[in-house]
């Protein structure tokens, strides 16, 4: 139903990447979730006053909100679309991550309600009536809510939304909690069990679990996260394709929401060649990056030495004291500057965020490795952190 409707309604449906095609993407997706939700809550709820089960009406409830919540995601695109202006110059994109927040908020606060309702029902008693239509109804709910579960994780992935991504979540938590509702319902019937109040409960608690698990996934987008491992191959084999460039280092992501990143990463380059050629070559990286990735990119110059025999050796020897003080430490920008009495190396080392040794253990180690390796040579170093998440551009 979804490709059918994407073919009628959306220009370009593969052209992810543009804009206004992510944002048609998103709202066709928001207006079938409210429409779907809205249909599930009036036939939910029906079947909450046929068998007047606590459980039933609270997952009625639940799909009430997830179709205030798709309106969210909806006004989210929209907003996220606008173009820049001047007090926004990188645009509006990061609303779709606040949309998602702001669902994932609603999601733990109708999950809350329903844990109050449920002990409330356990504390006073009181069985639910079995009805086959509501039997049918549940059993239907779970199929649409499956359904929803597919298409919006799909597109979510498809567009990289991570708004969709929270409302597939919430859809599978949804068909996890309507089952258990199901459950209660033919095991109060057959059994003559009264377990209308725990089952809501357990529903609470299944919709407040899919809330912090999409709570904690925006979050993390808003606060910033280290650039993916495909991301990074990506941009080294577009820079390493130039015969220019001879080392990679120091990429960080600027995230203004999707489709609107910003890169800046430096690129190594032999100091011995002509520098309007150098810049040349730089501002091609910089426009492949553009039109292959979709988003922009800054390239910082470091020019090296690499003709130099005694200088490759150093750097080769220094490399394997780095190694052997601990495999994962990495170095960039490797310079020696000799004098008659001793020799000056003079590099930066990048630390992954796991490494539990302190910038001044570190700095101390190196030190000493170097000085171990010739004792004529000391190292000038700066100890940074490897901002590419374990992913340092060598």
């Amino acid at each position: 139903m979804l490709s059918l409707l994407a073919k009628k309604f959306i220009r370009d449906p593969d052209n992810v990447r543009d804009a206004s095609t992510r944002s048609a993407w998103g709202t066709l997706c928001g207006i079938i979730g409210i429409c779907l939700n809205f249909l599930l809550f009036c036939g939910k709820a029906a079947a909450g006053f046929i068998t007047g089960s606590i459980a039933v009406t609270a997952d009625a409830f639940n799909n009430l909100s997830d179709a205030g919540s798709s309106i969210v995601t909806l006004v989210g695109f929209r907003l996220g679309e606008k173009k820049p202006d001047p007090g926004h110059p990188f645009g509006h994109g990061r609303m779709e991550y606040i949309s998602a927040l702001i669902v994932s908020v609603a999601i733990i606060t109708m999950g809350f309600e329903l844990a109050m309702s449920s002990i409330e029902k356990i504390i006073d008693g009181g069985s639910a009536d079995f009805s086959v239509l509501s039997v049918v109804i549940l059993a239907a709910s779970i199929l649409v809510k499956l359904y929803m579960c597919f298409y919006n994780r799909r597109i979510g992935k498809k567009i990289d939304s991570a708004a969709m991504r929270a409302t597939a979540t919430d859809s599978l938590s949804d068909a996890a909690a309507t089952s258990a509702v199901l459950a209660a319902l033919i095991i109060s019937a057959v059994f003559h069990i009264n377990i209308d109040g725990w089952a809501g409960a357990a529903v609470s608690l299944l919709i407040i679990f899919a809330g912090i698990s999409s709570i904690r996934e925006t979050v993390s987008l808003l606060l910033g996260q280290p650039p993916s491992a495909e991301l990074i191959s990506q941009v080294k084999a577009i820079v390493s394709a130039h015969p220019e460039a001879v080392g990679i280092h120091d990429m960080v992501i600027h995230d203004y929401g999707p489709g609107r990143m910003m890169i800046s990463l430096h690129v190594e380059v032999p100091g011995n060649k002509d520098i309007f050629e150098l810049h040349d070559a730089i501002d091609t990286m910089e426009g492949e990056i553009r039109r292959t990735m979709g988003c922009e990119a800054v390239i910082h110059m470091d020019p090296v030495v690499t003709d130099d025999e005694t200088v490759n050796d150093a750097k080769r020897r220094t490399a394997e004291a780095l190694h052997a003080i601990d495999p994962s430490l990495s170095m960039h920008d490797f310079r020696m500057v000799s004098g008659p009495t001793h020799s000056n190396l003079i590099f930066d080392v990048v630390v992954p965020f796991s490494n539990s040794r302190s910038d001044e253990e570190v700095e101390l180690l190196v030190k000493e490795a170097v000085r171990n390796i010739d004792p004529t040579w000391f190292a000038v170093i700066k100890v940074e952190k490897d901002l590419s998440g374990g992913m340092e551009c060598k």
